[in-house]
Order: structure tokens, then C-alpha cells, then sequence
């Protein structure tokens, strides 16, 4: 017999790509244990969310031969940079309702449709039994150009996930009140864990710059932001967390642990920078000398049959279910039964259909002088409606837009262009991501505002961004 179940495989390869850094380690399982077989780094002149996807894919391609990587599957370390992150609080619902109800804060909180994102989520409990959920999403369009680039590299993509999750994974009872760091070449991210998931992620705003072409952790700004996303959570989550694990880049991480670790313990936590891997990390057996990266992590998990609770691999359709689906036997027999019945009353309905015209006919010549003078009224009110406007609609817009942002000022708006009285399009700045959020979120509220659409949101702490929607005051809530 032939088993149609996937394999997983004996050897992959991990990638971190990530702006035009690129990093990679080709890792092999054998008997309950993993080796490295290639670790490279390299630089790329190209861009994989700018330029071609085919060019970017070429220019990989050849470090990868530079390298003498022969290896076809891979699993790729995501920017956390790209995610959007929102929070829930689970209410008490059936297990088989939960998911449900997690998709509709997605499409409720983020500020794109759910088509033009690929949403993951980690649930957590706290120790009261109370249950949360973090809900991640990343845009569908980098993640399709890259999956774009990696084939033209003639590579096989099996995982897209972000590496802080894999280097510290939230489902194990050691990652419990665990907050960790992870220093890369632009930014510095952070993650949360406790009760069994994710409480927190994401990028620290400020944390690293650039000075003299020497690029630098700001160990102020880290533990500001670390005091910050700690206040953010529950009461029981934040008092949970207790240690503090920083991974990265040798030099960097070193000097961010040594720095901020006076910081840290004054607020309650301990610091640990962590220069190698357990030896039962992933349930298999490790390399005393491999090196902690989110390449190894994402590789080593995948090769042990886990997860790290994100995925955001577009998801396939492969040949067999699209058969199924258009050639299945209730469809057979629902397409054969139509069919045999068109076949039986096709004369009747043509008969019919003549006696039913010919009747029409007769009726509209008998109606058309008064369906004349009707579209004549209707000529004339249309020509002349505007003159007798009373409601005021271009105010009622400008009002309901003007109530939605904060009075703090953090969201403000540079231009707002009103088309034929419905079509209004705002672009202005914002200092917050959160307010930025929340004011979208009142707009949709609006009973009178439909097809809100995000056009753009760019910058870091200024960003900058662009929304449009369609005004109707007789739209139902």
C-alpha cells in the first residue's frame, strides 16, 4: 500500500530574511537528534518587498549556491515588523464557538479586511481561569511576494513565522511569566509569555539607531518600552512575569544585557542573555556549539514536529481538493436532475414566454404616453433638487469626522475631500498606533459611514496615513 500522508522532512532550511540582511542554516535529524550541515550570512542589494520578486529570488539563489545550499524546503523567520497585533478578552463560550468569535474581533479591530490578511492567534489563561487571546496578522501582500521570491530562488517555503516565537516558545511550563528580547540588525522585538500563550508581542519604537554608522541598543528606551507593555497587561499577567531572556546578535545582545539589567531588576525581573540552547530545547538532541538564532529555532521545531503557534503560510489548494470540490457526487447529481428537467418543460417555457411577450407589448403601448410624462417629472427634479437641500450634508460629514478623532491631538487630519456629497477621502498624521486604531474603530461605528478603507499607514513614530469612506445618512446601523 502507499501512504499518501506527507513526510516531514529529514533536512531543511532556516531563513531569516529580513530588509537586506539574509541568514540561513541547513539543518539535518538523525536518530533523535539535529546537526548543522551550512550556516551562512550575506548581504542582498536587493529589497523583497520593492523590487521584482523575480530579480530578488535570482539574488538569492546565487548566495544560496555561494554557499553550496543545495536544500529545497525551507522555513522562513517573518519580519515582526509587518505584524499588526489587537487583544481579546475570551467570553465564556463553547470551544467550538471560540473561533469564531476570535475572527470577528480580527475583522473588527484591524483596519483592513480579512481578505487582504493572514490572521494567527495565541489564547492564554491567566491564574484566576480568566482567558485571553492575542491576535496577530500580517498583510497578505509582502508575505505573497516573498513566498514569490523563494520560489523564483527555486526554493520551497513550508512555515512562515515569526523567530522571536520559536526562540521563545509559549507553550512550554519554562516560559511561563517569561518576557523576551530579540536584537536584529533594525529593531528590537518583544515578546510576552504566561498562562500557555502570548500575552504581548511586538516591535520597540526608538530602541536601536544608527551613529556613525555603528548601530546601537538604547537600554532607556528598552526598559521604558518593557514598563509600558507590562502596564498594558491584566494585573494577574503582569505580576506573573518574573525573568527576562535576550537573544540577537552577539555584541549587541551582550551589551543590551549588561546595560539594561540594573534597569530591569529595579522594576522586579531578572536578566539572562542566552548564548546556547538546552540540550532538549525542540525534543531533540542539540549541538553543543550551535549558535541561538531564529533560523536554527524555526528549522529545529519544524524538523521535531512543532509549532510555534503563528503560522502564516498562504494556505494552498492543492489539485485533488479542487476536483472534489467541482466534480463531487451531490453536485453530479443536482447538475443531472436540472438538466432532465430543463429538458422536459424547455417547450412549455418557450410557448409561454412568446404568449407572456406578446402580452407585455400590448401593454406598453397602451402605457408609454404616462411613462413620458413620469421620466419628464423625474428629469425635473433631479435638475433642480439641489437648490432646495436643507440638510447640510457636507457639515453633518465634517462633525461626525471631527467627533471620532481624540481631543489629545495625537490623531490629526491634514485634508479631508468631500466627493458628490458621499465620497470623502482623509489623510493626516498620528503619534499613537493605538489612537490611531481607536479612532477608526469610532468611525466605523458610525451609523451614516460604510466601506471605511485604510489606503495607507507609513512612518514610525510620525506615521502618516490615509482613509476613505462612503457617507449615507439612511444607512441602517
Amino acid at each position: 500500500m502507499i501512504s499518501l500522508k506527507k513526510q516531514r522532512p529529514s533536512t531543511l532550511l532556516g531563513l531569516t530574511l529580513e530588509g537586506s540582511r539574509l541568514e540561513g542554516v541547513v539543518l539535518r535529524r538523525t536518530n533523535g537528534s539535529v546537526a548543522v550541515q551550512k550556516a551562512f550570512f550575506a548581504s542582498l542589494s536587493l529589497d523583497a518587498l520593492t523590487n521584482d520578486p523575480e530579480l530578488v529570488g535570482r539574488e538569492i539563489r546565487n548566495q544560496l549556491d555561494q554557499a553550496g545550499v543545495r536544500e529545497r524546503r525551507c522555513v522562513v523567520n517573518i519580519p515582526l515588523s509587518w505584524a499588526l497585533v489587537s487583544h481579546a478578552k475570551n467570553p465564556d463560550l463553547p470551544e467550538e464557538e471560540v473561533a469564531s468569535f476570535l475572527h470577528l474581533e480580527a475583522e473588527r479591530n484591524f483596519p483592513y479586511g480579512p481578505e487582504a490578511l493572514l490572521v494567527a492567534n495565541s489564547r492564554y489563561q491567566s491564574s484566576a481561569g480568566e482567558q485571553f487571546a492575542t491576535l496577530v496578522a500580517v498583510p497578505r501582500d509582502p508575505v505573497m511576494r516573498l513566498e514569490q521570491a523563494l520560489k523564483a530562488a527555486k526554493l520551497k517555503p513550508l512555515s512562515f513565522s515569526p523567530g522571536i516565537t520559536a526562540l521563545q516558545r509559549p507553550d512550554t511550563a519554562s516560559s511561563h511569566g517569561v518576557l523576551a528580547l530579540v536584537v536584529n540588525d533594525n529593531n528590537v522585538a518583544l515578546e510576552v509569555c504566561s498562562g500557555g500563550g502570548v500575552a504581548a508581542i511586538r516591535t520597540l519604537e526608538g530602541a536601536m539607531e544608527v551613529e556613525g554608522g555603528q548601530r546601537r541598543v538604547y537600554a532607556d528606551a528598552v526598559a521604558r518600552e518593557v514598563r509600558i507593555t507590562l502596564g498594558q497587561l491584566p494585573a494577574e499577567i503582569r505580576d506573573s512575569v518574573r525573568q527576562v531572556n535576550i537573544f540577537g546578535e552577539r555584541h549587541l545582545a551582550a551589551r543590551l544585557a549588561q546595560e539594561v539589567e540594573p534597569r530591569l531588576n529595579s522594576m522586579g525581573l531578572r536578566v539572562r542573555y542566552v548564548i546556547e540552547y538546552a540540550a532538549d530545547e525542540f525534543g531533540l538532541k542539540t549541538p553543543p556549539n550551535a549558535e541561538v538564532s531564529a533560523a536554527f529555532s524555526l528549522a529545529a521545531l519544524y524538523l521535531a514536529g512543532r509549532g510555534t503557534g503563528f503560522e502564516f503560510l498562504p494556505p494552498k489548494v492543492n489539485t485533488w481538493q479542487q476536483f472534489s470540490a467541482r466534480y463531487s457526487s451531490r453536485k453530479l447529481v443536482t447538475a443531472g436532475a436540472a438538466l432532465g428537467a430543463a429538458a422536459l418543460l424547455i417547450g412549455g417555457f418557450f410557448l409561454f414566454q412568446q404568449w407572456q411577450l406578446s402580452r407585455l407589448r400590448n401593454q406598453w403601448v397602451s402605457m408609454s404616453p404616462e411613462v413620458k410624462q413620469l421620466e419628464n417629472l423625474q428629469q425635473q427634479i433631479r435638475k433642480f433638487r439641489p437648490w432646495y437641500d436643507e440638510s447640510l450634508h457636507s457639515l453633518s460629514i465634517l462633525r461626525r469626522v471631527t467627533e471620532a478623532f481624540p481631543e489629545e491631538g495625537v490623531v490629526a487630519a491634514k485634508t479631508l475631500e468631500i466627493r458628490d456629497l458621499s465620497n470623502v477621502t482623509c489623510s493626516g498624521t498620528a503619534t499613537d498606533n493605538q489612537a490611531l486604531l481607536n479612532t477608526l474603530g469610532r468611525l466605523r461605528a458610525t451609523r451614516e459611514i460604510a466601506d471605511l478603507k485604510v489606503d495607507q499607514i507609513r512612518g514610525g513614530k510620525q506615521m502618516q496615513f490615509t482613509f476613505n469612506f462612503h457617507w449615507d445618512e439612511g444607512r441602517q446601523q
